[in-house]
Parts: C-alpha cells; structure tokens; sequence
C-alpha cells in the first residue's frame, strides 16, 4: 500500500515519543500490505473498526492512542487522515475528519 502521510506520525511521534514504536510497527506493515477490503485488515488487526465503506481506526499502543485512515483498496492507497490520544479521538468525528 502506498502511505500519505507518513510525517503525520512522525510529527506525532516526535511529541509522544512512547507512540514511535507501535506507529512504525504499524507503518511498516501497511506498507507490505496490499489490502483488498476491510475483512483483510480485520484478519490482521482484530480490534480495528471500519467507519464508513472506507475508514479503518486503528488502536495504537494497546487502546493509548487512535489512528484513523482513509483506504482506497482500488489504487491501493492509504491516507492518514488523524493519528492522536484516546482523549484527543473522543473528540473527533472518525467518519470526517480532515476530509477537505
């Protein structure tokens, strides 16, 4: 899968140093990945929650942090579309937000 943007994790990694790790793990796998559907994700990350047809939350570092992507299974493209507390995702819409 093709990634936009990975400086959105590290932007957040930088400011929560205990999220670099698990942001990287995750990074990495979704990089080999090649995804055909919410189902695929779902085999590889049990507790993640589809919203929508096309956006998966992801919980990082146990349930300590939020990541919530947009997927395009067709052009195999994932954009990072929040990456934040728990505290801070209680606060967001997961269906909308930064859709621009």
């Amino acid at each position: 899968m093709r990634i936009i943007a990975k400086r959105t994790l590290r932007d957040f990694w930088e400011k929560h140093p205990e999220s670099e790790q698990p942001l990287k793990s995750w990074y990495d796998e979704a990089l080999k990945s090649r995804w055909k559907s919410f189902l695929e994700i779902r085999a590889l990350y049990p507790r993640a929650s589809a919203v929508g047809k096309d956006r998966v939350v992801f919980r990082i570092k146990g349930n300590d942090y939020r990541l919530i992507v947009k997927i395009n299974y067709d052009f195999e493209t994932i954009y990072i579309k929040f990456v934040g507390t728990h505290a801070e995702y209680d606060k967001v819409d997961a269906a909308t937000v930064n859709d621009y």
